[in-house]
């Protein structure tokens, strides 16, 4: 009985067959190509992750701005109905009063723990394009350009998004 170990060549020595410098030279072109071609699907997918987390983080962030808009009005009417209320009927409608004031306070409270910020612009204020929607202009005396003479509406943003605009009335006065 033969030693099976014999018919095989000893560790680290190979039949070889001889290519020549042509074939090798192709060889490694097409190697480098698969190379060119595992980094670039490498970067892909590394670009495809960030984009995935970023967008997850976004539609975290954003995804209730929707909502967040709709619920603008509903902050609008309370604080107009809050406003609305004269003076003598004020002791009379004191725990209605106080059931608007707490629903409006529980509004915030919503608001903030999803992100939402109230812009609310007072007179005097500097007037910020990026913040503020000048409603109208009006020159008043003693009052310098751009200063801000009244808010409409309150702005919101939702994170550092613009939700809405504050609506303000603001000075044209030139000096």
């Amino acid at each position: 009985m033969q030693d099976e170990t014999q018919n095989t060549p000893p560790a680290g020595e190979a039949e070889f067959d001889y290519i020549d410098a042509a074939e090798l030279d192709a060889l490694r072109a097409e190697r480098d190509e698969l190379r060119d071609k595992f980094m670039r699907a490498l970067a892909d997918a590394e670009n495809a992750r960030k984009r995935a987390e970023r967008d997850r983080r976004e539609a975290e962030q954003y995804g209730g701005s929707r909502l967040a808009r709709d619920l603008l009005p509903v902050h609008d009417n309370l604080r107009r109905a809050l406003d609305a209320i004269p003076e003598d009927l004020r002791s009379p409608a004191a725990a209605l009063i106080e059931g608007v004031e707490l629903t409006l306070r529980e509004l915030h409270t919503v608001f903030s723990r999803h992100g939402v910020t109230i812009i609310s612009p007072k007179p005097g204020d500097a007037f910020d394009p990026q913040v503020h929607q000048a409603m109208f202009e009006a020159p008043v005396p003693g009052t310098v350009a751009g200063t801000i003479l009244q808010c409409m509406a309150d702005g919101f943003m939702l994170h550092d998004r613009l939700l809405r605009p504050a609506q303000v009335g603001v000075s044209s006065n030139v000096g």
